[in-house]
């Protein structure tokens, strides 16, 4: 696990402003800060990098972070912060939307969007970094979150915030662990996110969402399962399979496509976790009994084949 800290208290008051911004930008994206007084400002940030994921405590004075579209036209990769306030209110906008957090709660914010992000008082934050795409893996399109208020006060929620907090003072030494744990945050994270869509949406389209989770939940338990197909989810799912296939038709993927897409996510995290298993036997329990269709598949949903995967873990 990867530890960094910064701080302000060895930085002249006169370069304090400029030694922020580049802290600012290279823990999560470039931003534009205001300050109330540059002067006196005074923070820390520690980041803990857990695999595919970064955790970071943001300790400042009050503070204002504009993404602008300048910020954005540079950007290669789509990613999103959830940040959780812990000691006063956040006041965030962006898509048009206007939010207040309090501490209990938190926030999920588009780094490919402006944005404008704020607190009047000094404040401890608590902020989740996660690319797009791995957070897309587990939760359909998590766009349609941003800029709203998650209650944290009790429930999945909770558990993510309680997570968060707890792996943030995980001693350094506990690294062999951490790529394990980032992505169960990850899991986490989507359930709690899913659980609160399911309190706002009305009772048709939830229901229509429960039985499309059932169905991923189905299929996730099932990947090592050479039955695994529409029929044997289906039928777990006490619904026909024409409904099933008019469920997934919401996602723009077939339910077919959505198990070799699982699968090949169920391979990749085995192959940086467990190093030392043949690479065979793992595409072999997911389903693929063919290597060179495992390979091509890979790399075309990863960028990379299976070997250099496991390369660049070991390396890590």
């Amino acid at each position: 696990m990867e530890l960094t800290a910064h701080s302000t208290a060895q930085i002249e008051p006169a370069h304090r402003s400029a030694h922020w911004n580049r802290v600012i930008a290279e823990t999560y994206f470039p931003l534009h800060l205001t300050f109330r007084d540059a002067g006196s400002f005074s923070g820390l940030l520690e980041k803990r990098q857990m695999g595919h994921v970064s955790l970071s405590r943001l300790v400042t004075e009050p503070l204002q972070y504009e993404r602008r579209p300048t910020h954005i036209s540079y950007a290669d990769d789509e990613e999103y912060l959830i940040t959780v306030p812990r000691l006063s209110p956040v006041e965030f906008r962006q898509l048009g939307r206007e939010v207040r957090c309090d501490p209990g709660g938190f926030i999920l914010e588009r780094g490919d969007e402006p944005y404008r992000f704020s607190y009047g008082a000094p404040n401890e934050l608590g902020v989740l970094k996660i690319s797009k795409r791995a957070l897309s893996e587990k939760l359909r399109d998590p766009d349609r979150l941003c800029a709203r208020v998650f209650d944290a006060s009790e429930g999945l929620p909770a558990l993510f915030t309680q997570m968060m907090a707890q792996l943030q003072a995980l001693p350094a030494t506990e690294a062999r662990a951490a790529d394990i744990l980032g992505r169960q945050l990850i899991e986490v994270l989507a359930l709690a996110l899913d659980d609160q869509i399911d309190r706002d949406e009305g009772v048709r389209t939830a229901v229509r969402a429960g039985h499309l989770r059932r169905a991923e939940q189905i299929i996730r338990q099932n990947l090592s399962n050479p039955n695994l197909a529409p029929d044997l989810v289906a039928d777990a799912c006490g619904i026909s399979k024409r409904y099933l296939h008019e469920l997934f038709s919401d996602t723009n993927k077939t339910v077919s496509q959505f198990i070799r897409d699982e699968r090949l996510i169920a391979a990749r995290d085995m192959i940086g976790s467990s190093l030392h298993v043949p690479m065979a036997e793992i595409a072999y329990r997911f389903g693929f009994s063919d290597q060179a269709q495992f390979s091509r598949l890979f790399r075309a949903m990863f960028g990379q084949t299976p070997s250099d995967w496991r390369r660049n873990a070991r390396k890590a």
